[in-house]
C-alpha cells in the first residue's frame, strides 16, 4: 500500500508518523510524508529534517515531499493518483465531547476520494 503521510510538525502528526512507519514496517507499505506549514511555527527546512532523523532512527526509508500553497488541496490533489491512504494527525476533543479538528484534516476529510486515517 501507498501511504501519503502529511506531516505539519504538531505532536499529533509527529506521533501519526511514528505509528505510520511501525504500521509499514509490518504490512510492508511505503510511505510519502508530505511536510507543510500548520498550526505549528516550524519551518519547513526543519520539519524535513525533523522527519528524516525519525525514519532514519526507525531504519524506515520514505520519500520526503515539501507542499506550498494550500496544504489541504495540496494533500489531496497529490493523493489522487499514486496513494491508497492519506494518514494525518489531529484532532481534539471539546469540554462537550465532541472532536475538534483544523481546516486541513477538514477539507482532506471531506474531498480526499481515497481512504484517510486519523491519528490521535
Amino acid at each position: 500500500m501507498n501511504v501519503l503521510l502529511g506531516l505539519d510538525g504538531t505532536e499529533l502528526s509527529m506521533r501519526a508518523l511514528e505509528q505510520t512507519i511501525e504500521r509499514a514496517r509490518v504490512m510492508e507499505d511505503s510511505i510519502t510524508v508530505a511536510v507543510y506549514e500548520g498550526a505549528t511555527a516550524v519551518d519547513l527546512a526543519e520539519l524535513e529534517a525533523r522527519a528524516g532523523e525519525r525514519l532514519e532512527a526507525a531504519g524506515f526509508e520514505a520519500d520526503i515531499r515539501r507542499l506550498e500553497g494550500n496544504p489541504g488541496s495540496q494533500l489531496v490533489h497529490l493523493a489522487e493518483d499514486d496513494f491508497d491512504q492519506i494518514v494525518l494527525g489531529g484532532g481534539t476533543i471539546s469540554p462537550m465531547g465532541k472532536i475538534r479538528i483544523g481546516d486541513v484534516i477538514e477539507f482532506v476529510l471531506v474531498n480526499a476520494q481515497t481512504t484517510v486515517t486519523l491519528v490521535r
